[in-house]
C-alpha cells in the first residue's frame, strides 16, 4: 500500500528537482491544484491516472520509486549495452560453451543445459534500482 506521507515527500522531491510549483505541476498535468495540495498534505493517495501522467511527463521518474520509494530518482541511466535485447535462441541453433576440459560439446538446446534435464521456463534479471526484465522460453 502507498504510504501517503512518504508519497508526499517523494512528490516534494520531484517538485524541487524540476524547480516547479505545485500549481505549475497541476497545470502541466491538466489536473486541479487541489489534487496536488491534497497529495502534498498526505490527505489523499494518488490515483492511477495521476501516476501515469507523472511518468508520461517526467521520464526520469521511476514507477516503483514514485509509488513506494524503491529504486532511484532520477532514474539511473543504463548503457546501450544493458538495453540490447537478448537474441531469441531456438532449438535449431547451436551454442558452444568453453570449459576447462577438452570434451566441450555444443549444446543444441541452451534451455536444457542442466544435469537433470530440467527445462528453463524463464529467466528474470533483477537490477539494483528495483526494476527487472524477464525472458520467457519460446519452446
Amino acid at each position: 500500500m502507498i504510504n501517503n506521507q512518504e508519497f508526499s515527500e517523494r512528490l516534494r522531491k520531484l517538485l524541487s528537482y524540476y524547480d516547479i510549483s505545485a500549481a505549475s505541476l497541476a497545470e502541466m498535468l491538466g489536473i486541479q491544484r487541489s489534487t496536488i495540495s491534497h497529495l502534498l498534505s498526505g490527505r489523499n493517495k494518488p490515483s492511477l491516472d495521476f501516476v501515469l501522467k507523472i511518468l508520461k511527463h517526467y521520464p526520469e521518474v521511476e514507477l516503483y520509486w514514485l509509488i513506494n520509494g524503491q529504486g532511484a530518482f532520477p532514474k539511473l541511466k543504463t548503457s546501450e549495452k544493458d538495453e540490447a535485447p537478448i537474441p531469441n535462441i531456438t532449438k535449431q541453433q547451436t551454442i558452444s560453451f568453453e570449459t576447462d576440459t577438452d570434451d566441450s560439446q555444443p549444446v543444441t538446446n541452451p534451455l536444457k543445459i542442466s544435469k537433470n534435464s530440467k527445462e528453463i521456463d524463464r529467466i528474470v534479471i533483477f537490477y539494483t534500482d528495483g526494476s527487472f526484465t524477464h525472458y520467457n522460453s519460446d519452446t
